[in-house]
């Protein structure tokens, strides 16, 4: 965690917005987010990029620790950054409420493509 023993607070709004935005406009805010935090010149988010522009997405109380935590689980090709795939991915595997919601969904799909099936 911080190294100020602060317990650094978050807040899941990726279910509310994808119940207000349904799924096409919660992957353009995800894509909008990216846009705020990646390096301009090199099309990725860096440790510099994220600690610069966190602010913008009310992440400024993060510390270096926590940044640097953040940039590792989600970077599955070992850049050290995160690409636009790497970051939207982190966002919905970051979220459980998110993601319990999308289980509960695909079920309920799967039942009732079942359901169709047998008559």
């Amino acid at each position: 965690m911080d190294t100020n023993n602060k317990e650094s607070q978050f807040h899941d709004f990726l279910p509310l917005m994808a119940d207000k935005l349904g799924g096409d406009g919660l992957i353009d805010e995800m894509c909008k987010g990216f846009q705020l935090l990646m390096d301009q010149d090199k099309g990725v988010i860096t440790f510099d990029s994220l600690k610069k522009n966190s602010s913008f997405l009310g992440l400024q109380d993060l510390s270096d620790t926590d940044l640097f935590s953040m940039l590792k689980e989600g970077d599955f090709d070992g850049d050290g950054a995160l690409s636009q795939m790497e970051f939207c991915v982190l966002m919905f595997r970051l979220s459980p409420d998110l993601m319990d919601q999308s289980e509960f969904l695909l079920e309920q799909a799967l039942e009732q493509e079942f359901d169709n099936f047998q008559y």
